[in-house]
């Protein structure tokens, strides 16, 4: 039963289910979505327990109740194993109310949150699945004097509390660098990233260009920087810059609308869940699918030459590409073909900030559908080559650091929760807070 050893004096270690009551929640015969005289208790199902948003309410006959600061677990689903605290009301069918009399409840609810991850993994059922039983009550319980209960439980939430305020730092950072990506892309064409502009002497050396993309971060999350209709909105450009449509600069592709029946060949087949922000997913399961040269000609599949650009047209807007193999695409993508006077990159990286520019112009009130027409009106920023080149250098660049910025929060995030883990660990091992001599040992609970 136990692979603990080493406990300190005045531990002992039991079997969890010899010190659990417990009882399942139970679907009401009456449930109505609104309160009534009748159907006044709340019915607290999944959404109120985790949520604390309330949608049913029920009499309570024959209900299992639970009040505030219950233990509870999920059951079924999901979400199995995973241990909150209770709102007043009728207990959820999918639910179980937990009680450890003699215990501190909130020393064994910490003890159940350390093992919530087991539990779930390792739960029953193959449709909906159930905690498993056998495991749960058979873990083995350490238990300490009750003093140290509440020593333990008391340093544990001062753990945790600091260790939350770091994670939300950590999910701010996150968000924030997310802002910083869509403002500076805006700023790139708004003539802001040119050396001319910034006043550099080419690209700035990674560590230089890190702190002040850390500095930028902090000026522009006080900032509205959702990207706006730059067509109506173009500000001031620099000397030679010009917004013009797309569409007369670029020949574009529509592709065949029916989809091939037989897929023998190398010419990649691409749909919309192909395009992951500015790149072509080649992880996806349709990136299998391909054409041979004979096989475009029979369904009239248009090929998509190397340099050109596509673009979401159906649903989630500005997902862009460049093209780096010969492709074909189905309806709901576009293609645009650049002439000598486009960089590809700066091409796909324009669509990319025009989100909202597309959605304002798509069509239809089910699905959100671009037509040729609406794709080949989005404004384009035209300036010189050499300085589209320039600034696909200055974004590539930037959004290099912004990835390495948010591989260290995503690292940092994960340790966080190895720490928790690891805090939890030393809790049920003694190893978190200091013996005291006086206290009354775990023997005296169990007798």
């Amino acid at each position: 039963m136990s692979e603990i050893k080493d406990l300190p004096k005045g531990w002992e270690i039991e079997r969890l289910g010899d010190f659990v009551i417990y009882q399942k929640g139970k679907k009401p015969k009456l449930v109505s979505e609104v309160k009534t005289d009748e159907c006044f208790m709340p019915y607290v199902n999944i959404k109120a327990f985790e949520k604390n948003i309330i949608q049913e309410f029920t009499d309570g006959d024959k209900c299992v109740l639970c009040e505030d600061g219950d233990f509870l677990m999920v059951w079924d689903g999901a979400r199995s194993g995973y241990i909150g605290k209770a709102i007043k009301g009728a207990l959820g069918s999918t639910l179980v109310k937990i009680n450890f009399p003699g215990i501190f409840n909130e020393y064994a609810y910490q003890f159940l949150l350390s093992k919530y991850l087991l539990i779930n993994t390792k739960a029953k059922g193959t449709g909906i699945p159930h905690v498993d039983p056998n495991l749960l009550w058979n873990f083995s319980f350490p238990i300490p004097p009750l003093d140290e209960q509440h020593r333990i439980v008391a340093k544990i939430e001062e753990l945790f509390s600091s260790l939350d305020k770091g994670i939300e730092s950590l999910k701010t950072a996150q968000a924030q660098l997310k802002v910083y990506r869509q403002a500076m892309l805006k700023w790139a064409f708004e003539g802001k990233l040119t050396s001319s502009e910034l006043g550099l002497n080419g690209l700035k050396d990674e560590r230089i260009l890190e702190k002040e993309i850390k500095k930028e971060i902090k000026k522009e999350i006080l900032k509205s920087t959702n990207p706006k209709n730059l067509n109506s909105d173009k500000g001031e450009l620099p000397k030679g810059w010009e917004w013009i449509e797309v569409g007369n600069v670029c020949d574009c592709i529509v592709p065949n609308r029916d989809k091939p029946k037989t897929f023998t060949g190398n010419i990649k087949w691409i749909t919309t869940p192909n395009l992951s922000e500015t790149t072509i997913r080649l992880d996806y399961k349709n990136i299998q699918l391909g054409l041979t040269e004979k096989e475009t000609e029979i369904y009239k599949a248009r090929v998509i030459p190397i340099g050109s650009v596509i673009m979401t047209c159906v649903g989630n807007f500005g997902l862009s590409a460049v093209v780096e193999q010969p492709i074909v695409i189905n309806q709901q993508l576009h293609a645009f073909l650049p002439n000598e006077r486009i960089n590809s990159k700066f091409l796909a990286y324009c669509i990319h900030i025009h989100k909202n520019y597309f959605e304002k112009k798509s069509t239809s009130t089910t699905i959100q559908y671009l037509n040729k027409n609406n794709c080949n009106s989005m404004p384009f920023l035209l300036c010189p080559l050499s300085e589209q080149a320039q600034i696909v250098q200055e974004i590539e660049s930037r959004l290099s650091i912004c990835d390495k910025i948010e591989e260290s929060i995503s690292t940092s995030l994960l340790q966080a929760e190895a720490l928790r883990q690891s805090i939890l660990k030393k809790a049920f091992e003694g190893k978190l807070v200091a013996q005291d001599a006086n206290d009354e040992p775990a023997s005296v609970l169990l007798a």
